[in-house]
């Protein structure tokens, strides 16, 4: 029988987002939680699956892994794209490569864009207004004692590192916010960002004058570190930096030493390890407020992801594969 890992379940609600029945009748079929601890570890309880459905972002397959794996014969992934995974080597060897799309109908279009940009505008509002700081201390029995000041957003300057489809949604917050906007990245065109309602600028310019300063770009060799030791010098004084879209785009020691000697503020979705190991140095990094790679992950979109997964699946095992990745 057909074996089938379903990976990065890290929620543990994969099984009810989802009809796994038409899958199960015809395979073995095991999900897996827990992150695997290194290549070792993923090679050692993924050797006998001949397919594996794999959530973006979260499990690597580099091409030291997908040697070790000698009975897989297909693999998906979600989303379009995933840096984590090394198509190419897959490919290679001969393992047929699935992504998912927006043809599924069960969510608009882009709605994992719009759940990404609506936990970054959570993000800046939790950070400028101290909204955890506040929950733990009135949990705790006290009420504004520890509570450091916020600061309003109105009036204030948001500046937007990329502008893409998740950009241009948080560009809007902005605007409703009654901030300025202004927007950079290396592609971006004046034409682009006037339709966004936004201002082209120089990075040192947006560095310098946001009061905000939220990351939209996809990692790449050229953006990452793109926010370095000296772009986190340029911000201003208790400025915030938002990031919800990949941890490396960051210098993250250069990050944390800011946020300990209290010149920045920052909301974090996503982080250069991740599940980010327990003893990490920003769980207990001061004036930081962090989210564990939520940004998509919402029942609608979820529920997209994994029956796309199935159908997949399905079709690959009746030898009419779809939405197979170009080599």
């Amino acid at each position: 029988m057909t074996k089938i890992a379903v990976l990065d379940d890290w929620q543990g609600k994969a099984r009810e987002l989802a009809d796994w029945s038409a899958l199960t009748a015809r395979a073995e079929v095991t999900f897996f939680q827990k992150a695997f601890a290194d290549v070792d570890d993923a090679a050692a309880k993924l050797a006998e699956f001949d397919i594996l459905l794999t959530m973006r972002e979260r499990s690597a397959i580099p091409a030291a892994l997908v040697d070790r794996l000698p009975n897989l014969k297909m693999l998906s992934i979600t989303g379009a794209r995933a840096a984590s995974i090394d198509i190419k080597a897959l490919q290679a060897k001969g393992v047929v490569v699935c992504n998912t799309g927006y043809d599924s109908g069960i969510v608009p279009p882009h709605a994992g864009s719009a759940a990404t940009a609506e936990i970054a505008l959570g993000l800046m509002i939790a950070a400028t207004r101290r909204i955890p700081q506040g929950d733990a201390e009135i949990r705790a029995g006290h009420f504004q004692e520890n509570v450091p000041q916020g600061f309003v957003l109105a009036g204030k300057t948001l500046g937007l590192v990329g502008l893409g489809r998740i950009g241009g949604m948080m560009a809007r917050y902005g605007i409703a916010l009654g901030m300025e906007v202004l927007a950079w990245s290396q592609n971006l065109t004046a034409e682009r960002a006037k339709e966004c309602g936004a201002m082209l600028v120089s990075k040192e310019d947006l560095l310098t004058r946001a009061d905000v300063v939220s990351l939209h770009l996809v990692l790449s060799g050229r953006t990452r570190g793109i926010i370095g030791a000296a772009e986190l010098a340029r911000m201003k004084q208790g400025a915030v930096l938002i990031n919800t879209s990949r941890g490396p785009l960051v210098d993250e020691a250069a990050l944390i030493g800011e946020l300990r000697s209290g010149s920045l503020i920052a909301g974090i979705d996503v982080y250069d390890r991740e599940p980010l190991p327990a003893h990490h140095p920003l769980r207990t990094a001061p004036n930081c407020v962090l989210t564990p790679h939520v940004g998509y992950v919402v029942r609608e979109v979820m529920a997209d992801f994994y029956k796309q997964l199935i159908e997949n699946a399905l079709a690959f095992m009746d030898g009419k594969s779809v939405r197979v990745m170009p080599t």
